[in-house]
């Protein structure tokens, strides 16, 4: 599990026959083989490493969800180590398991902050609520429509992350709400088997179910 909480920016020194090897400082310093790190919030496992850098691999599931494909030697990647049971949680609960990816349409500024407009498919997108969380760096949501979505981005998040390097057009991995995604599951309700074909039954998790409770 992660924060979304970037702890530097490396490099990525090579891509490719289904491995990553990046540059790195501050998430080498206790790292040990079989860990995870998210990169452009993709979890991965460190492979091997030295005092400079680590190695994943990379299976072609992840390069269909992600814009690893991207990513060429000197693209610089968002780091962070997995969460540890001591650390605060100063972002939101991250898994590390990306849902798809989106592009940016637009950069304005507003004030100090810069307002980060994302188009996504609208299976990610209702995933995504107002004032809810959104990954691979931990953002809040300002709003969302029926296309696209809208976070608003401190200077610092800009100065610490990747995110000063991308313009319109440029793709980010997007993870939804984990807990939002058990809910929608549920709400669905369980399958059952009539002969060769699975039938969804109707899931006592209703709206009115959910009012009646004080949800």
């Amino acid at each position: 599990m992660f924060t979304g909480i970037i702890e530097e920016v490396g490099t990525v020194q090579r891509i490719g026959g289904g491995s990553l090897a990046i540059a790195a400082e501050t998430v080498l310093t206790d790292v040990h083989l079989g860990d995870s790190i998210a990169v452009n919030g993709i979890c991965l496992t460190v492979t091997s490493f030295d005092r400079h850098h680590f190695t994943a691999d990379v299976m072609p599931e992840t390069v269909r969800r992600t814009s690893l494909a991207e990513l060429k030697k000197g693209s610089p990647v968002n780091l962070e180590r997995a969460l540890s049971l001591s650390s605060r949680l100063g972002g939101h609960i991250v898994s590390g398991h990306i849902d798809g990816t989106g592009s940016i349409r637009s950069l304005e500024k507003e004030g100090n902050a810069l307002l980060l407009k994302v188009a996504a498919e609208p299976a990610i997108l209702r995933g995504i609520v107002e004032k809810g969380s959104v990954a691979g760096i931990s953002l809040t949501v300002a709003a969302v429509t029926e296309d696209d979505f809208t976070v608003s981005l401190i200077p610092h998040t800009r100065e610490v992350t990747n995110l000063r390097e991308k313009k319109p057009g440029s793709i980010l991995n997007i993870e939804t709400d984990v807990i939002g995604k058990y809910v929608e599951k549920m709400m669905q309700g369980a399958y059952t088997q009539e002969g060769s074909k699975a039938v969804p039954e109707k899931s006592a998790l209703t709206r009115a179910f959910l009012l009646e409770n004080g949800f």
